[in-house]
């Protein structure tokens, strides 16, 4: 209940919008509906002690605290981030007293993986003996932040990221609270939910600053609101950067000459061979990549040189690798290939990768379905099972797109060979 003061005080948007009974939260169906095991414990009033684990922002703590409501326990709640042992007593002695009254104790535990190995075994016997229910709420994997001897007496319940239907009903909930429709176009409207990153809180906050933004908010805009300020990387003259391009852009063109005459006004005009040399080791992914393989391993080899011979002698070392890119064959396809790939991770958000192909060191994750299914490729002919290892949600890419230049022609006739054999196993599939 809110004191006088208290209702004066602006709350934040993800606080006002917090859910007041559990069939409000969003997107964690699998665990709330009639079948599902938090709605059962809650309806049947036998908790267990459990632990909740998901990313940021998916209603872990809004769970939590809407199954003590639910409950007539005595309700305890801390954060690991800012407890230590002292209130842990504190705690484990209300609940001995509570017990000895005949009233229970729902303690709730935010980041309980911070928690040293000794905060977790005090919880121990309090769990065994039913002193404490306990709910743990984690965004690390509990296999290897939690003892497991503490992680064999609770249960594991799993959230998932909200997906675009669940930040959508998110944003639905925000209209309907302040009786108006947002000031988004729809492209930032889409862009606003991949931005979210199936995190509902930071859906909340990002929407909280737009409602304060005057007029439509487009794309541009949007992403002028959500921008973190970036670090400042040199602050050097602008002739630093426009001689390390036109050095970048004579090895990019061949032009073996140009390139050791702008290294010659580098190194003539005081400038660090070491910076040059994490140039040239750029330029020889970037331009160069697995047209000539050789390329990575020469650059790192006169940096290696100068570091060793210092100047003037390592100069040379520094000058060879230039004219061995130089005439090197040209590809970006690598460049590409990354580009692609992260454009490709920041829209879609973070996928699980399908389970497959996950490591299963832990019961827990073996009960989860961890490397069921995995074909070992040695096992197969030509060691190439063909199976999927993208996330199930995300089509098959295709990134990496070698050019007719130098070894990766090479790699061309490799990937049409496994690209066949790939296509050949879902046809017969």
């Amino acid at each position: 209940m809110s004191t006088l003061f208290e209702s004066n005080v602006s709350r934040p948007l993800a606080d006002r919008l917090r859910p007041k009974k559990l069939t409000d939260v969003v997107g964690q169906n699998h665990l709330l509906c009639k079948v599902c095991p938090i709605y059962q414990m809650v309806e049947s009033k036998n908790l267990n002690s459990i632990i909740l684990w998901g990313p940021p922002g998916t209603g872990k703590t809004s769970i939590a605290r809407l199954i003590a409501d639910s409950t007539n326990l005595h309700f305890e709640s801390l954060s690991a981030v800012f407890s230590g042992v002292q209130e842990l007593r504190k705690i484990f002695d209300t609940a001995k007293k509570n017990r000895e009254i005949g009233s229970g104790t729902l303690l709730f535990v935010d980041e309980i993986h911070r928690f040293n190995k000794a905060q977790q075994d005090g919880f121990l016997p309090l769990v065994e003996d039913g002193t404490i229910i306990l709910i743990g709420a984690t965004t690390e994997n509990p296999s290897f932040e939690l003892n497991g001897a503490l992680l064999s007496r609770l249960r594991v319940l799993v959230l998932k990221r909200l997906d675009d239907t669940a930040l959508e009903e998110l944003l639905l909930r925000v209209e309907k609270k302040i009786n108006t429709s947002l000031n988004l176009d729809k492209d930032a409207r889409i862009a606003l939910i991949a931005m979210a990153d199936g995190d509902g809180r930071y859906l909340l906050n990002l929407v909280e600053n737009i409602l304060n933004d005057s007029g439509k908010v487009d794309t541009t805009r949007l992403f002028e609101i959500a921008q973190r300020k970036l670090p400042l990387y040199d602050k050097s003259e602008e002739a630093h950067y426009n001689l390390i391009s036109a050095l970048h852009k004579s090895l990019r063109g061949s032009d073996t000459d140009a390139a050791l005459y702008w290294l010659s006004r580098m190194l003539n005009g005081g400038e660090d061979p070491r910076y040059i040399a994490r140039r040239l080791l750029r330029f020889a992914s970037e331009d160069i990549g697995l047209a000539d393989p050789q390329a990575l391993t020469q650059a790192i080899s006169a940096w290696e040189a100068y570091e060793r011979l210092g100047a003037p002698e390592g100069e040379l070392a520094i000058a060879q690798c230039v004219i061995y890119l130089s005439v090197a064959p040209k590809s970006n396809a690598t460049y590409l290939a990354l580009k692609s790939s992260l454009q490709i991770s920041r829209d879609n958000g973070s996928l699980n990768p399908p389970k497959h192909i996950l490591n299963a060191p832990t019961t827990l994750m073996k009960n989860l379905g961890y490397g069921d299914g995995y074909e070992y490729d040695h096992n197969f002919k030509n060691s190439f099972s063909g199976q999927n290892h993208f996330p199930d949600a995300l089509d098959r890419q295709t990134f990496y797109k070698p050019k007719d230049s130098g070894f990766e022609r090479e790699v061309v006739k490799r990937l049409e060979y496994w690209n066949k054999l790939r296509q050949k196993k879902v046809k017969n599939e």
